[in-house]
């Protein structure tokens, strides 16, 4: 199975017009590829929050429209990342799109922990309550965005739903990078699920970005990592090896809470 993590730059001199068409040209050219990837809010930029209300969009939008189009042209299974999303109420939500090589939206995920203590994303946007999984032919995702990496229990509450590759977009600065890749490997050890982790490149609101998307197998190896930059990250894996590194060694049905 091939995975395309496309660690897109986001930076403050270029429209989200302009970036989503972008974005949709990357994904096209990731035909041949099972899985690709898009990292949190990579439309407007996960740290500029002054954004999100004017760019939020209702899910069937142009976001929608646009990574649908791009999906089925590719043939491949898109996770275009998150949004932000304006529900009928008005509420904004971080939300993940998934779609399946028809172009179909195969799933919808409400990002559960928000971040900024008290502040920026944690009060403008409401919180999912929904773990949300995606059955591909080749594995079962579990779906988790950016801050979600932090919090160990939303990931075995994926796994106890069937999840075997857990895919993580984000929107990670630089100066907490050493987490990212720490908590990344640290999921897929205990789990024993690889873990697709995209983030992105460039500067949000004068936040510079981690990049250094990663891809960690179930014994926690590092497949492949990207650098600082915007690049596209391919790799091959071997979903079959879930099954054989948990029973090799099942930690997993030693738990007791």
């Amino acid at each position: 199975m091939r995975a395309s993590l496309i660690q897109i730059a986001v930076d403050e001199g270029e429209s989200v017009v302009s970036r989503r068409r972008r974005a949709a040209a990357l994904v096209r050219e990731q035909a041949g590829a099972d899985l690709v990837v898009l990292p949190e809010l990579w439309t407007t930029g996960a740290f500029a929050f002054e954004a999100f209300a004017g760019e939020a969009e209702p899910l069937d939008g142009p976001t929608h429209e646009a990574m649908g189009q791009a999906a089925r042209d590719a043939g491949v299974w898109l996770h275009a990342g998150s949004i932000p999303e304006r529900d009928t109420d008005g509420t904004l939500y971080n939300t993940s799109l998934v779609f399946s090589p028809c172009g179909d939206l195969a799933a919808a995920y409400r990002k559960i922990h928000r971040f900024g203590f008290d502040k920026g994303e944690a009060v403008l946007m409401g919180a999912g309550r929904e773990l949300v999984t995606v059955a591909l032919p080749e594995t079962t995702l579990g779906v988790a965005t950016c801050y979600d990496l932090r919090f160990p229990e939303l990931f075995r509450g994926l796994v106890d739903a069937g999840a075997e590759t857990l895919v993580v977009p984000a929107g990670w600065p630089e100066r907490r990078r050493a987490h990212w890749t720490l908590l990344a490997r640290a999921r897929a050890v205990e789990n024993q699920a690889f873990v697709l982790a995209c983030g992105t490149a460039g500067t949000h609101a004068g936040v510079p970005q981690a990049g250094h998307s990663i891809v960690v197998d179930p014994w926690g190896e590092v497949l492949a990592e990207a650098g600082a930059d915007e690049e596209v990250l391919s790799v091959e894996i071997d979903p079959g090896r879930v099954a054989a590194t948990r029973e090799q060694f099942p930690a997993l049905k030693d738990r007791v809470l």
